[in-house]
């Protein structure tokens, strides 16, 4: 993808054609595929720390290194499997963010158990519907929200570790629960021709 004049809320510099295409194609769509939710909690944990660029850069070696994000996989994965992937340097080799892949693909398990998807369950802490934001800067947009907070607090609640209310508030931009394209932004722009 060649860089373009497109305003968009990131990915505008040089070099930064990566950023721009996940700013385009994903970040504030909605997404309801429980594996690609899944993916979404692997990598915003992985980020905790680090920026988003980072982990973008590495998606596939996440997808790769935990069996395409199948939370079923990943929660029979031995400490042994785990321990070897700390030698890998397609994903970020922090013991900690490592292990809570397979002990949150365990939790969200038994939330699908008892939600029927996990998708049913995320998606009821904004009503089964986008928050659309109406931001004229990015230094207007919060790390957190309420719905951050409760949503980080449930999850934690129910075992899951790198899920704080930033990582959340994070995750819910990313699989579009919240839409905090600013207003200037070329996705909003558009949607309003």
């Amino acid at each position: 993808m060649k860089q373009d004049k497109l305003n968009r809320c990131f990915g505008n510099k040089d070099g930064e054609e990566l950023y721009a295409k996940y700013h385009d194609e994903e970040w504030g769509i909605e997404v309801h595929d429980d594996t690609i939710l899944f993916e979404f909690l692997v990598l915003e944990g992985a980020q905790a720390g680090l920026s988003w660029y980072t982990i973008l850069k590495r998606r596939d070696g996440y997808k790769n290194a935990f069996k395409n994000f199948d939370p079923l996989k990943i929660s029979h994965m031995t400490d042994q499997e785990l321990e070897l992937l700390r030698e890998d340097a397609g994903i970020i080799r922090n013991k900690l963010k490592i292990y809570s892949v397979r002990k949150n693909a365990l939790v969200f398990l038994k939330i699908q158990a008892e939600f029927g998807s996990f998708d049913s369950f995320v998606w009821g802490f904004v009503d089964n519907k986008q928050v659309v934001s109406n931001h004229k800067s990015f230094e207007s947009v919060t790390a957190t929200t309420d719905i951050s907070d409760k949503l980080s607090k449930e999850l934690k609640r129910r075992g899951m570790t790198f899920v704080g209310s930033t990582i959340i508030y994070a995750y819910m931009q990313a699989v579009g629960m919240v839409d905090d394209h600013l207003e200037s932004c070329h996705i909003r722009t558009s949607r309003k021709n």
